[in-house]
């Protein structure tokens, strides 16, 4: 144990600690989580049954979306591929139970933080990978322009989500009526809208974006312009292991950082060898500690990095413009140009 001095000096100033001291403070044991997810050799990722630009099998059946990408990014910077992954395919109703039992270390699956699921669910959500809106899709033949000509309507949503709470509360506020169509999963709500099971369709507005663009005839349906929710996606992993919290935590951040500083998947070598930015040298593992101050090697997030780039790429490849979805970055877009995304210093 550090002496009284010692200890005071070594949370003001660790680097004028003697060698030996100053290594110990940076170097992390290997939490619960992480010893687990290293004797399996893989990190247990919890995605859903299929969600178009979210997690959804390609025509090779791998695969892909933008919740996919995040645990491909952990397994990259705890493992050092994105490949050493068990994916688990989770519902609304057995994704909580799934990450509170163990079956999953990491949930990432358009799941919205709220103050109930964080206080009483036993997880923790790391840090924000997209702020959505709930929305409605409906067919363009309809005549329906705004969401409070729904009055009456039959809508279709999924349950165990935060749909049919903003539902029910915007309808009361609003005094319309709807006759609720509830559904298990995504896949299912959407083969009944398109079998005109009902008139709409209500979910957050990405995912709604990604479904039109998948189905036959996009220009036959309109997402309407009207928002009732705000809906903050965020990783969670379970209560009690505060080491895996801030592995996945800063996962994030450091995407968002990368795209902050300019490194991509294609330059993050190049950029580890050549530049002069002392943040590009820290986030890269060229200078600092900040891997092995949480567990992880010093290239944990160059390796992240490397695998699915940073998160406008992610973003762009998912959802914006190289995609079918096409959706502005929006709130999603860097805190310089006017959106939310914004990591902590990383130093």
């Amino acid at each position: 144990m550090l002496k009284p001095a010692l200890l005071a000096l070594a949370l003001v100033a660790p680097a004028l600690l003697p060698p030996a001291i100053a290594t110990a403070q940076t170097v992390a044991a290997t939490g619960p989580t992480l010893a687990t997810i290293r004797a399996r050799g893989a990190v247990s990722c919890g995605i859903s049954t299929g969600d178009p630009a979210w997690s959804h099998p390609d025509s090779r059946g791998i695969w892909q979306g933008m919740d996919a990408d995040v645990c491909r990014a952990v397994a990259a910077a705890v493992l050092g591929s994105p490949d050493k992954l068990v994916w688990q395919h989770l519902t609304g109703q057995n994704r909580f139970p799934a990450l509170a039992s163990g079956q999953v270390d990491l949930l990432t699956r358009t799941t919205t933080w709220t103050f109930m699921r964080d206080a009483i669910l036993g997880l923790n959500f790391t840090a924000p990978n997209f702020y959505d809106g709930q929305g409605f899709l409906v067919r363009a033949n309809s005549g329906i322009t705004a969401a409070k000509q729904l009055d009456g309507a039959t809508i279709c949503f999924v349950s165990a989500s935060t749909h049919e709470l903003n539902l029910t509360d915007w309808s009361r506020a609003q005094g319309l009526h709807f006759t609720p169509v509830i559904f298990a999963d995504k896949d299912e709500a959407r083969r009944s809208y398109e079998s005109n099971r009902c008139d709409s369709y209500t979910g957050d507005a990405s995912q709604l974006a990604a479904v039109r663009a998948a189905l036959p005839d996009p220009a036959a349906h309109v997402l309407l312009p009207d928002r009732i929710s705000k809906e903050p996606y965020a990783p969670s992993v379970r209560q009690g292991d505060d080491q895996w919290f801030d592995i996945v935590r800063y996962v994030m951040f450091g995407l968002v950082e990368a795209e902050e500083l300019g490194i991509t998947q294609a330059n993050a070598e190049q950029m580890l060898a050549t530049s002069p930015s002392p943040a590009v040298q820290r986030l890269l593992g060229k200078t600092g500690d900040l891997g092995p101050a949480i567990g992880v090697d010093r290239a944990w997030l160059l390796n992240a990095i490397k695998a699915v780039g940073n998160y406008g790429e992610i973003y762009d490849r998912h959802l914006g413009k190289d995609s079918p979805v096409q959706l502005p970055r929006g709130l999603n877009d860097l805190w310089t140009r006017g959106g939310l995304m914004v990591s902590p210093p990383m130093r």
